[in-house]
């Protein structure tokens, strides 16, 4: 595997997370666990080398020798508990392929937060994607591993910065891409993710005879989305903290070094990235492109360890990595997912005035799409 190296982001601020459920009536209606052997003896070696065999190329047999009895564990205490694990994209490969029930990116996890009838939904993501899944499913006891793991560009915004957007431009339909808070998604008309921005910006302007959309809060997405439609396109200065830190000069750069391979860029990056790219997509629209077009080499402008997971699935290509890595999923460990099970620990809520109004728009663009 090759790698061109790029300095690790930095931790950024802290997301505790409001509406902490603490000790719920719901928690204390299940059975304490014994905490379960995390050996590695030669029977877990054997029983685990076939998924081994699959991420050998990702993880080094030191690491495996950590990550096999969480694995093994974990997989158990989640038929125990009656639990389902949600993992996107960005997760480490251990947790992606290893633990996760549906993988994919915040569409695909709010749908299966949404029809799951577990009792319990292990977030394996960030705090926003944790919210979305209790606003879709608020009877189930949903759970984030960690509640530090917050967003840089969902911190970018508050519900009084939309209220405030609405008094400066009234009428104006507004778009929040799902990368924001409960409390914002209650004040905006309806959600969007990468995949279906352009189809939401035209439907908001359809519907209210608008000839502008506000998206918010990622300045780089919308201004992305505006250069594929008729629609004025109105922006708000929030970022990514991993994507914004690519650029076009960089995109140039690694070219030459590496003048065969392919470039593809997610639209949360700066647009003279993506005048850089051989194509720009979501994450599953990256994935698709990926496993559709089998390049020889190729470059995914995005968070590394979504590379890490697209290898396992695409071994005859290879993968150069601008590594970035977002902080806030890192905080998302198999020791932090065994003590979620064991513990019940760490539940999110929402305040259901919040969440009755924050379905709204998320429930019209699922509906949209179907």
């Amino acid at each position: 595997m090759a790698y061109m190296n790029m300095s690790q982001t930095g931790t950024g601020a802290d997301k505790t997370g409001a509406d902490d459920c603490g000790a719920s009536a719901a928690a204390k209606s299940f059975k304490k666990l014994p905490r379960p052997s995390l050996l590695f003896t030669p029977e877990l070696e054997a029983e685990m080398a076939p998924l081994y065999a699959k991420l050998k190329d990702v993880i080094s047999p030191q690491e495996w020798r950590v990550h096999a009895p969480y694995i093994k564990v974990i997989n158990a205490l989640k038929v125990e508990r009656n639990a389902v694990l949600l993992a996107h994209n960005y997760m480490t490969p251990e947790i992606f392929h290893g633990v996760a029930d549906f993988a994919g990116d915040s569409l695909a996890l709010a749908r299966e937060a949404a029809r799951s009838d577990a009792d319990v939904i292990i977030q394996a993501g960030v705090h926003f994607m944790a919210e979305t899944s209790k606003i879709l499913n608020p009877a189930k006891m949903v759970l984030i591993p960690d509640q530090r793991a917050g967003c840089s560009l969902a911190d970018s915004i508050t519900a009084q910065d939309v209220r405030n957007l609405r008094k400066k431009h009234p009428g104006v339909p507004i778009v929040t891409y799902i990368n924001t808070s409960a409390d914002v998604k209650a004040e905006c008309d309806i959600t969007c993710t990468s995949a279906n921005a352009v189809q939401v910006v035209e439907a908001m302007a359809d519907q209210h005879d608008s000839k502008e959309v506000l998206l918010i809060p990622d300045e780089f997405l919308a201004q992305n989305v505006a250069k594929l439609t008729d629609v004025t396109v109105l922006t708000w200065a929030g970022h990514c903290e991993v994507h914004e830190r690519f650029s076009g000069p960089q995109m140039r750069s690694f070219r030459q070094a590496e003048p065969d391979m392919k470039i593809i860029a997610h639209p949360e990056c700066p647009p003279d990235v993506l005048e850089e790219a051989d194509f720009s997509g979501s994450t599953s629209g990256m994935i698709n492109w990926v496993q559709d077009n089998q390049p020889e080499k190729v470059m995914l402008v995005t968070e590394c360890s979504m590379s890490d997971n697209i290898a396992v699935e695409n071994p005859d290509v290879k993968f150069i990595r601008p590594c970035n890595l977002c902080p806030h999923m890192k905080r998302i460990t198999l020791p932090a997912i065994l003590d979620a099970l064991l513990e019940l620990k760490d539940e999110v809520c929402v305040e259901p005035e919040i969440a009755a109004r924050a379905r709204k728009p998320i429930e019209r663009m699922i509906n949209l799409n179907n």
